[in-house]
């Protein structure tokens, strides 16, 4: 069976990806279902964390779809930030809606600053 060279175009920066080469398509399988935490990472310009387990939503409210959850501790991409539902959690008020690779989650359970560590220029 022909093996057809892929490369890992998510990764950000040249040199990581020329450290890592071609992928075969036999190990491209094998990455997906093994490493989705790490490619849902790899995937957005931004990384985040929770603080503690989280629902990820449809948009930015807690009114839309859940469509997901992240545990705590565990990072995630992220693209931008957004405003949306006020949110009320451990002392913490804020209307700041950060747009992951699966969905939406509240600023308020992000670790870092009002932005969930993002740049205050990363709108969506």
């Amino acid at each position: 069976m022909p093996t057809r060279a892929f490369t890992r175009a998510a990764l950000v920066g040249a040199g990581a990806l020329a450290l890592l080469g071609p992928l075969t398509a036999a190990t491209a399988v094998a990455a997906s279902d093994t490493d989705r935490g790490a490619d849902r990472v790899l995937a957005a310009p931004y990384a985040v964390v929770p603080y503690e387990n989280v629902n990820v939503r449809q948009g930015p409210s807690s009114q839309t779809a859940r469509v997901g959850g992240v545990a705590a501790n565990q990072p995630r991409g992220a693209y931008c930030w957004t405003r949306g539902e006020t949110i009320t959690d451990n002392g913490h008020t804020n209307n700041v809606w950060v747009k992951l690779v699966e969905g939406y989650v509240s600023a308020v359970y992000l670790k870092g600053n009002e932005y969930g560590d993002l740049p205050a220029s990363a709108t969506c």
